[in-house]
């Protein structure tokens, strides 16, 4: 079992809020394909990163699917579709194996 979390930036690179709408068709998308979603949207989290001499932030909802198997294929074709949807250069999706208790 694996947990897979998408990292989606409130805003595009001028600052301007996507509509809500965008990150609702993420989470219908995965439900239909996986059978269930958990997206983190009330409280978005904050991303902080150093380079090339400055700091960046960046407000993030958080959406996470846990799935049986995890296929890379996949999840990459859909984070290149991802980046270009929300008009990014990268979007953070990441796997981790989990042991249900």
């Amino acid at each position: 079992m694996h947990v897979v979390q998408i990292l989606l930036p409130l805003s595009d690179n001028d600052r301007h809020p996507f509509p809500r709408d965008q990150y609702d068709n993420v989470a219908l998308e995965l439900t239909e394909r996986f059978g269930g979603v958990t997206a983190y949207t009330r409280a978005p989290a904050e991303g902080r990163w150093t380079g090339q001499g400055h700091t960046g932030s960046e407000e993030v909802v958080v959406i996470e699917v846990m799935v049986d198997r995890l296929d890379a294929v996949w999840w990459t074709d859909y984070r290149k579709g991802l980046e270009a949807r929300f008009r990014q250069q990268h979007i953070i999706v990441r796997a981790q194996s989990v042991l249900l208790l």
